[in-house]
């Protein structure tokens, strides 16, 4: 994983912090959309179709559960170069030594997160608007998952979409990685990767399509040309 510090600024706020590389195609699993399909298949697909990022993210399975396919999908990352984020559940991130946790704006603050957590460990934090990706910087996130950036049915709790030029506004102010989230998929990609941002992320996008690894490679085809046209 890259790394390196840096002085940053965002909205008149200056910390240094170390800069983790976090960057590319970024598939949050989600079970719930496919009763036929397992986080752990998901991000084994994920993986083969050149994910750079895997999240898993399940608001109903007990702990013990949620456990066990962490273990298993950390022990496939471990063999490719994929970064491992787990959602909210940070003592479940530390146990299995995950590289990140992502945290919701009603989950435990940074500072709480980062007592329990190796401090090289990334913490992102969900934010859907200006405000609070301000507050997650000034807290010492290493990232930003902003969004909805389009209407979404994978979170019943979304907030409203935050739309492109919002998105642009926080990536243009922001000196820390931000992932896009929130209805992205192949047909969109393009216009949210324009705004400039380090990662997008994508749930149904790869969870319901019909060749995962296929889905998964097609976006990541497209993150690579946004990249060769942006320079």
């Amino acid at each position: 994983m890259g790394r390196k510090s840096s002085l940053r600024r965002y909205g008149g706020f200056f910390a240094f912090k170390v800069m983790k590389n976090i960057c590319g195609i970024y598939v949050v699993t989600d079970q719930e959309l496919r009763s036929d399909r397992g986080h752990v298949e998901i991000a084994r697909c994920a993986v083969e179709g050149g994910a750079s990022i895997i999240q898993i993210r399940d608001k109903f399975a007990s702990d013990r559960d949620f456990y066990t396919w962490a273990v298993e999908i950390r022990d496939i990352i471990r063999r490719n170069e994929v970064l491992f984020i787990v959602n909210d559940r940070v003592h479940i991130a530390a146990a299995v030594e995950a590289d990140g946790v992502n945290i919701g704006q009603n989950d435990i603050p940074i500072e709480a997160a980062r007592r329990i957590l190796d401090e090289s460990t990334i913490i992102g934090v969900s934010c859907s608007n200006i405000a609070e990706a301000q507050q997650a910087v000034e807290d010492g996130a290493d990232y930003l998952g902003f969004g909805p950036v389009f209407t979404t049915m994978t979170k019943m709790d979304a907030a409203p979409k935050t739309g492109v030029e919002t998105l642009r506004d926080v990536v243009e102010l922001s000196s820390i990685p931000v992932v896009a989230i929130g209805g992205i998929g192949a047909s969109n990609i393009v216009d949210v990767l324009a705004t400039g941002v380090c990662s997008a992320a994508v749930v149904s996008a790869v969870v319901c399509a019909e060749d995962m690894a296929q889905a998964t490679a097609n976006l990541v085809t497209q993150y690579q040309n946004s990249r060769k046209h942006s320079h």
